[in-house]
């Protein structure tokens, strides 16, 4: 149990909501996750190149220290042991060997580090912004994701930005990382030799809820496949799909939608009701509030989230389009899980006739129900 334990914690890939069950990835181990990328290899194998020189000049003079220890220890009736006062050829020995395995190890992690930095020139190019705390990744063809979606054997390029703080981004299973900086580009490259799903992470501290600022990673047998997992057609979805999906891009590292609040207030109990702001005043969350918050979040700022929000601005990413989707996606949220189908049907019957439709009444959750889908 203890050895479970153990390799539970040792092991990221183990915590993966697309594995099976949480058994350990094929060709993961105790220290690290499987190898998924071209340079993987190479970085474990200087890994433990190192490990086990280092093991074995460790037990090497650890053992000998002992040994000496007890053998010349200081005893009552005998006198010291003359010795020489140097040996030319154990010196040699022992500063030429450590050289040329420090030179080597050197050799091999300059090496080792160019390969992982400078991607090929035919590479696929997908940008990667960072901000508290989510990631969105842009596709060359205009495509967005919260996940990382990538081709087998298709060498890409990521452009890193941060809109906000200083993260890094972490693939496990690559072996790659970067730090991503506000205000200005980093650049990383990555070549997957396997499909599967791995797990992306921020490994920069960068606010409460970093430990949050996760995804995931796939890996794609076709640009087909790929392509039919990041392209979001807006005429094709609902409305409040398509706030959902706003929501999970530009929202979920802040507002929860399970009726417990994070930086900013959970997004599932909100519409229609009475927020009190920090000048004592309380306004009503409706379609103007929302548009408001969304474009000018720090001019009603909700008591107890002050003084200053901690809400960016949307002013220049969200069209009217985009609010009308994330006003919809809010009112469904609040509704019970009994009511979104007469919801759903309402907004259909709306979009058909072209003029507004009833929406059922909305309730408050009872307490202990939410919305996770």
């Amino acid at each position: 149990m203890t050895s479970q334990l153990f390799s539970l914690l040792a092991q990221s890939e183990l915590i993966n909501k697309y594995s099976n069950n949480g058994i350990r990835p094929e060709g993961s181990s105790y220290w690290f996750a499987e190898q998924a990328s071209t340079i993987a290899a190479d970085v474990d194998f200087l890994y433990w190149a190192i490990f086990w020189i280092s093991t074995v000049f460790f037990v090497i003079i650890i053992g000998l220290m002992c040994y000496f220890c007890v053998k010349y220890r200081r005893r009552e009736g005998v006198q010291p042991e003359h010795s020489s006062s140097h040996n030319t050829a154990l010196e040699i020995f022992w500063s030429v060997v450590p050289s040329i395995i420090l030179v080597w190890i050197f050799w091999e992690g300059a090496n080792g580090f160019l390969n992982s930095r400078f991607a090929p020139e035919d590479a696929e190019e997908i940008v990667v912004t960072g901000r508290k705390w989510d990631w969105t990744f842009t596709y060359p063809d205009g495509d967005q994701s919260t996940e990382l979606h990538l081709v087998l054997d298709r060498p890409v390029k990521l452009i890193l930005q941060s809109e906000d703080v200083l993260h890094s981004f972490f693939i496990s299973a690559f072996r790659q990382k970067m730090d991503v900086v506000p205000g200005r580009f980093t650049f990383a490259w990555v070549n997957p030799i396997k499909t599967g799903v791995f797990r992306v992470a921020c490994t920069e501290y960068c606010g409460e809820n970093h430990s949050w600022m996760r995804t995931w990673c796939h890996v794609h047998v076709s640009a087909e496949e790929r392509k039919a997992n990041t392209q979001w057609i807006k005429a094709e979805h609902k409305p409040w799909e398509n706030g959902d999906r706003l929501y999970k891009m530009h929202c979920a590292g802040c507002h929860n939608i399970n009726g417990v609040a994070a930086t900013g207030p959970a997004l599932n109990l909100i519409w229609g009701t009475e927020e009190k702001l920090i000048d004592g005043t309380t306004v009503k969350v409706d379609e103007n509030y929302v548009r408001k918050s969304i474009l000018e979040p720090n001019l009603n700022v909700v008591a107890g989230y002050g003084p200053v929000s901690k809400m960016q601005t949307f002013q220049d990413r969200l069209d009217d389009g985009d609010i009308n989707s994330v006003i919809a996606f809010l009112k469904r949220a609040k509704i019970v899980d009994a009511e979104k189908a007469a919801f759903d049907a309402a907004e259909e019957a709306k979009g058909a006739s072209g003029g507004a439709a009833l929406v059922p009444e909305t309730k408050a959750p009872e307490k202990g129900t939410s919305d996770n889908k």
